[in-house]
């Protein structure tokens, strides 16, 4: 089953008097519970492409169709849905808040999502499968940068997504911790039937993936 499908997707943003075109009719195909790498250099469009997929933009033309859902004809109440329900994100910076508890940060997008009722106990769930069950009371200036993107994942999953989309997810990370949180993510796919799409400039991680597609001049190869 195909999870992730885009079509002839274009990107273009405004730049004083200019346009600049991210993407240029990208095609990708991402089979269900896949781990895709997908890689090129800063500024080509890797962020832009995963905010796409996850519903935060829109693109100028083309169409992206995950978990059966058409992306590019939702709206309202739907797209916000699909958003909360069906992709998560995962970025290099955590933004985990500060005055709440790692428990509480892990909670919090069930109880935006109207799904509060057995939060506590999905979240104590997910952070005994990250690791930080003794950490869970502790604020997030007191976890390193390691628990804090831990605390992140276990938070994007804290709604069941089908999709996790992981933007540099180890790219402010020492190389031991990178590899270590890579490996929760491969566990985590497992335990939870996740499909993964995964922006990194790290080679290592990338060639772990079951495939690495490289982002140049607008397209997907």
């Amino acid at each position: 089953m195909t999870m992730i499908q885009l079509e002839g997707v274009h990107k273009r943003f405004a730049s004083g008097s200019e346009w600049i075109h991210i993407l240029k009719g990208a095609d990708l195909s991402v089979q269900d519970r896949e781990v895709v790498a997908l890689t090129g250099p800063s500024g080509v469009g890797k962020s832009t492409l995963l905010h796409l997929i996850g519903g935060l933009d829109h693109p100028d033309a083309g169409l992206i169709r995950v978990d059966d859902k058409v992306v590019t004809d939702l709206k309202g109440i739907d797209l916000d849905q699909f958003r909360r329900r069906s992709v998560a994100i995962v970025y290099q910076f955590h933004f985990l808040l500060p005055e709440f508890s790692a428990l509480e940060n892990v909670m919090l997008p069930a109880i935006v999502a109207g799904d509060g009722r057995d939060a506590e106990k999905r979240s104590r769930k997910l952070l005994r499968e990250v690791g930080l069950e003794a950490r869970e009371n502790h604020a997030p200036s007191k976890l390193s940068g390691g628990e804090q993107q831990r605390v992140a994942i276990a938070r994007a999953l804290i709604n069941e997504p089908r999709v996790l989309l992981a933007d540099e997810p180890t790219g402010n990370l020492d190389e031991e911790t990178a590899g270590l949180v890579f490996d929760l993510l491969m566990d985590l796919k497992n335990q939870h039937g996740l499909t993964i799409l995964i922006a990194t400039h790290n080679s290592g991680l990338a060639g772990a993936c079951d495939r690495i597609l490289r982002l140049k001049d607008g397209r997907i190869g």
